[in-house]
């Protein structure tokens, strides 16, 4: 059964759509920990949309279970790393753009580059996961890195249109789990997972923890933080 870490990202994109001091991502944290999350994730992007710096030094020192701080393979980031040393960090491709993140990270062509910026967080004794796509290529170029887990994009499968479609995504995540797996690879699963489609995802026995944030926040709005987390977990231990 694979363990539950909640994105905290979206509590603070209602704080910042009135630039004010609630909700605070922070106390989300505390409140999702309480209800059982094993984990909390948040992803400083360049262009601060959402989370701040101010959340993750709060977050570096509130934390009790695991801090995996989201972050692009850039010079800046690697710097407020290596000074904050999460327990986490997932590396993801980010474009100011994008509403979400819109696939995995492109791993294939850039083993060396990666390869030595894994290295630089490993050396601050951060767990160094990347976030790809569950393609064969990126998973063995991931491996050469030194990451220590990759996470698979879960997004094809969750938006999938047809019930034939999301059986095909779902043994490609299946086979790719296999893959990272018997390389030495702790797996783990995100993007796109809600109330209906995250626990088919939870019965791949590789997959150790599944990542979620946007759908667990949109059900706290309606129904409060505590209960939206335990639901998940709850799904996800049936």
């Amino acid at each position: 059964m694979p363990g539950l870490s909640v994105n905290v990202d979206h509590i603070a994109t209602i704080r910042q759509a009135r630039r004010g001091a609630e909700p605070d991502p922070v106390a989300a944290a505390v409140m999702a920990e309480l209800a059982g999350a094993g984990g909390i994730i948040a992803h400083l992007r360049e262009d601060r949309r959402h989370v701040q710096d101010r959340d993750l030094r709060i977050l570096r020192e509130v934390v009790q279970t695991r801090l995996n701080m989201e972050m692009a393979a850039t010079a800046e980031m690697q710097r407020i790393a290596r000074e904050l040393r999460p327990d986490f960090s997932t590396l993801v491709p980010e474009k100011r753009e994008e509403l979400t993140t819109e696939g995995g990270l492109e791993v294939a062509s850039r083993v060396d580059f990666l390869k030595d910026y894994v290295g630089r967080l490993k050396e601050a004794g951060i767990t160094v996961s990347l976030f790809v796509d569950p393609d064969e290529k990126q998973i063995a170029a991931a491996k050469k890195t030194g990451a220590d887990w990759v996470e698979l994009h879960t997004g094809t499968y969750a938006n999938a249109r047809s019930g034939k479609d999301r059986e095909g995504e779902l043994v490609k995540l299946a086979e790719a789990a296999k893959l990272a797996a018997s390389l030495g690879l702790r797996v783990g699963a995100g993007h796109g997972l809600n109330y209906t489609n995250a626990a088919q995802v939870a019965r791949l026995p590789e997959v150790e923890e599944l990542n979620i944030g946007h759908s667990i926040i949109s059900r706290a709005a309606l129904v409060g933080l505590d209960r939206a987390v335990r639901d998940m977990r709850a799904l996800i231990e049936d």
